[in-house]
């Protein structure tokens, strides 16, 4: 999404570009097939047609999609218009490559693909790493999120969908762009027979990911069918300066070219006709006269170019003699099954590239379009085998796209858990549902319920009869920010250089080097061994001269040491000594990690990918996605696996690649550790078990590790699980530990060990049971509870910060004697992070405002109504609630 700056500079380019269109578009190659440039009396567009015409060719500008019920090229499938492509492409010198993943591992600042050319980005374009061919063509499967409404309702619209791409970078001596549009126009005119006299191509701009060029356009009988941008310049800094490479980007989509050679009415029956057909066989659905006579009519309801949805559905009601209410109940199950049929392919490509759905990030908008699906089946009342949907899209595509049939299974799986907590949400949204207030439900209320709770807007409409907005998707996930955050360099200035001898030998452990600069604490060398944090890896600690090391950080071409106190200065020879045994566990640690990631993916599914990790001398920690908590039977052999792997003495290989050999000889599950910079990649690879983009230190081979314990798994946000490992000396210390404790235990409680898990288990059976009684006698003593509670006065609302852990009878006791005053009551439960929170009637803020609040400042899940609210939050900091709520009521009276 571009922003207002690139937006103004863009705008600026292209009244400048149109002003002398021979020196920015490659227009001798229009010339010399007889095209003539026009003004669009429509839009105002400069164009280039064989033939005269008034406007441009745009379906706003025509009014229609003319090709529609008029295909002028015989049809072709879905997969046969990239082998089409591919083949004439590679006469034209192109060499035909695989696309890449639609995760996007390889970036740092957007979760999924969303343009061929994203694909290339940063480092191709950049001219740092080498491009895997050159010129090529992709077929790229594309995700895109701001269009969820209009899929399946105007026929064209897509959240995923395939953008060929026909790319060339090169320096500006080879640069030719005169030869790619004259290539294209082959494409359109030899190799399609489209009549040269349908062809249009319009003048313009692009920007994107700070970097902007010329483009042309080309369409035909109103369809759009691809852009041809020639990228040559850098405005992320709001100048416009000259790339060292020029670039070639071409996008179309696939999708059109097997709409135009059909010429249905909507792109979806022809995409993926098994796919429809069969969700038309599944719930009994077919396409009415009525609906035949609304497809011309769809286009008009696209939610990005309509200002007035409500007018348009009334006026294509009024055009087809019907009111809008039997139009629309005659046409939305129609378009909920082309929905379906699309959003199915979407989840196909996503879930099967690595990513699941969850509340945070990227898997927030595929959690969205599932959703979406079962909503869809729910208010059909519609029985759909979904895993047979998942199947016909896989086999559909698999001349393309073979790798799809390969995590089919883990994809059921997945759909299944999804399916499941949809189920539990909506059976635990009753209660809530039954306390809302018809007059509350505003539009952002409504987004409000869908976001914090999934609430789906047809119960409430189902409930309460309110209307719901039109574009309700786009709205709830632009709520969203679905970019990476980078993380923010260290300003230091000055272009220092240190050479890192860890990579040359990291089992050097003493060295001498030169100080270059004293800043503070802060010590930069020209030459370290001590290894930087980084790759969650911690750093390495031990003395320059006798000043203890605590921290060392890498910053561009530098690495920085944190000492206690300098003994030297600027230019001394200093003696440097790194604390071995520290350094040895992690490096054991660290490849133990790797070997666990590589056993969770066996074990698990291809799903499982990393999305976090930590090695200290202790224990490593490796987050990977996953869909459930793991059994202990899964615990049990992803360990077994783990030591099998340290038993079997693997070579741990330690490479140096350039970027695009490292992804063509291994693929981008190298990824795992998230985007590395640079042109030369460092690549860990234990055998065919795990290969890895890493720059840690890590043994030379597995049997150095020793041996693996698991120490804990959980699952600490939603499709994420973390595992904790020790390795080696840590992880004999960790059995002794236990060891001696049952050893103890075996003592105090007088038994055998093979009756030590029993009777542990009856001492916990008895616990439960003084808690319990605990908890009568609180309940009986909820008066004298009451008098114990110190009441803090704040102007004229009383606010009561007090642990306490009581069920929640207790809870709602308290919440009544205050239900007349002005008092906030927050209580925090010292054993599990609970929170419980009740205004009075007379209060001028509500409990859901401050749980949505802190659900701001911390991770965790919230529920009631106004005036009483009670949730679980995964950690928190009362004095920073105190303070946000007497700042919040100090402005609630000032107003």
């Amino acid at each position: 999404m571009a922003t207002a700056q690139e937006k103004r500079i863009k705008n600026e380019f292209r009244k400048k570009a149109q002003e002398k269109p021979e020196k920015y578009y490659p227009v001798s190659v229009l010339l010399e097939k007889g095209f003539k440039r026009y003004k669009c009396e429509k839009c105002g567009n400069y164009f280039w047609s064989l033939v005269e015409r008034s406007v441009c060719g745009d379906p706003n500008c025509i009014g229609k999609y003319e090709f529609i019920n008029n295909a002028r090229i015989k049809s072709l499938e879905f997969t046969e218009v990239w082998k089409k492509f591919a083949r004439f492409f590679e006469k034209l010198g192109y060499t035909p490559i695989a696309r890449y993943p639609v995760v996007a591992r390889w970036r740092d600042d957007i979760f999924f693909v969303e343009a061929s050319i994203d694909s290339f980005m940063p480092y191709v374009i950049e001219g740092v790493s080498e491009p895997p061919a050159n010129p090529l063509v992709i077929p790229q499967f594309c995700l895109r999120f701001n269009d969820i409404d209009n899929v399946g309702v105007t026929g064209r619209h897509y959240t995923g969908f395939v953008m060929i791409g026909q790319h060339a970078f090169e320096k500006p001596s080879n640069y030719n762009p005169e030869k790619y549009l004259e290539d294209i126009y082959l494409w359109l005119v030899e190799e399609l027979k489209i009549p040269k006299e349908e062809i249009q191509f319009h003048e313009d701009a692009w920007v994107g990911s700070g970097k902007m060029g010329p483009s042309l356009e080309y369409f035909s009988l109103g369809l759009e069918l691809g852009n041809q941008v020639y990228m040559q310049y850098d405005i992320s800094t709001g100048k416009i300066r000259e790339l060292p490479l020029k670039v070639l980007d071409m996008g179309m989509g696939q999708e059109r070219y097997v709409w135009f050679s059909h010429g249905t009415n909507t792109s979806y029956e022809c995409v993926m006709p098994s796919v429809v057909k069969k969700i038309f066989h599944e719930t009994g659905i077919r396409k009415t006269e009525t609906f035949e006579k609304f497809l011309p009519y769809s286009g008009m309801l696209n939610l990005d170019e309509v200002a007035d949805i409500d007018k348009a559905w009334k006026m294509i009601a009024k055009n087809l003699n019907l009111s809008v209410e039997a139009l629309k109940k005659e046409v939305y199950p129609i378009t909920s099954a082309f929905a379906i049929a699309e959003h199915t392919r979407t989840l196909l490509l996503a879930l099967s590239d690595g990513s699941l759905p969850s509340n945070v990030g990227g898997g927030y908008n595929l959690r969205v379009i599932l959703r979406r699906c079962l909503n869809f089946t729910e208010k059909f009342s519609w029985q759909i085998d979904f895993n047979s949907l998942f199947e016909e899209h896989a086999k559909a595509m698999k001349n393309q796209y073979p790798e799809l049939v390969e995590n089919l299974e883990s994809i059921y799986e997945i759909f299944e858990v999804e399916r499941k907590k949809f189920m539990e949400t909506k059976r635990r949204n009753l209660s809530l549902i039954s306390k809302l207030k018809r007059e509350e439900l505003t539009e952002e209320k409504i987004i409000e319920l869908y976001d914090s709770y999934g609430i789906h807007p047809e119960e409430l409409k189902e409930k309460f009869g309110i209307k719901i907005p039109e574009n309700f998707y786009k709205k709830v996930t632009e709520k969203h920010v679905h970019k990476k955050e980078s993380e923010k360099e260290i300003s230091i200035e000055g272009n220092y250089v240190t050479e890192k001898l860890y990579y040359k030998n990291d089992k050097l452990y003493e060295f001498d080097a030169k100080v270059l600069k004293i800043i503070g604490n802060f010590v930069i060398l020209d030459r370290t061994c001590f290894y930087p944090r980084g790759g969650g890896q911690e750093p390495d600690t031990g003395f320059i001269s006798n000043a203890r090391v605590l921290d060392v950080k890498l910053i561009r071409n530098f690495i920085i040491h944190e000492v206690d106190k300098p003994d030297f200065k600027e230019g001394d020879i200093v003696r440097c000594k790194v604390d071995r045994e520290r350094r040895e566990r992690i490096r054991m640690h660290h490849t133990a990690v790797h070997v666990l990631n590589g056993a969770c993916r066996k074990i698990l599914g291809n799903h499982v990918w990393q999305t976090g990790a930590y090695k200290d001398e202790k224990k490593g920690r490796l987050d990977i996605t996953h869909y459930a908590n793991l059994s202990d039977e899964q615990i049990e052999t992803i360990e077994r696996i783990c030591n099998d792997c340290i038993e079997k003495a693997y070579t741990v290989e330690k490479l140096s690649l350039p970027r695009a050999e490292a992804e063509k000889k291994f693929g981008f599950r190298i990824y795992q550790g998230g985007a590395i910079p640079g042109g030369i990649i460092r690549i860990l690879k234990i055998n065919d078990f795990d290969v890895e983009a890493c720059g840690g230190l890590h043994v030379d081979n597995t049997s150095e590790i020793g041996k693996v314990i698991i120490l804990n798994s959980s699952k600490i946000q939603d499709g994420v699980v973390r595992i904790e490992i020790a390795a080696g000396k840590a992880a004999d210390e960790e059995i002794n530990r236990v060891s001696n404790i049952i050893e103890r235990l075996k003592e105090i409680l007088n038994v055998e060990e093979k009756e030590l898990v029993n009777v542990v288990k009856a001492l916990v059976k008895k616990k439960d049971i003084l808690e319990r009684t605990k908890k009568m006698k609180e309940k009986r003593n909820v008066e004298e509870i009451l008098k114990n509670i110190v009441f803090e006065r704040v102007r004229d609302v009383r606010i009561v910060v007090k642990s306490l852990d009581a069920e929640l009878s207790i809870l709602k006791i308290l919440s009544r004697k205050i239900s007349e005053d002005d008092t906030v009551l927050v209580l925090f439960g010292e054993r599990d992070n609970s929170i419980f929170i009740a205004c009075g009637k007379n209060a001028k803020i509500s409990a859901k405002e401050i749980i949505n609040k802190m659900r701001e400042f911390f991770s965790g899940t919230g529920g009631g109504n106004e005036s009483l609210a009670q949730g679980r939050i995964e950690e928190f900091d009362e004095e920073k609630v105190k303070i946000w709520l007497k700042e919040k009521l100090n402005s609630i009276e000032k107003e």
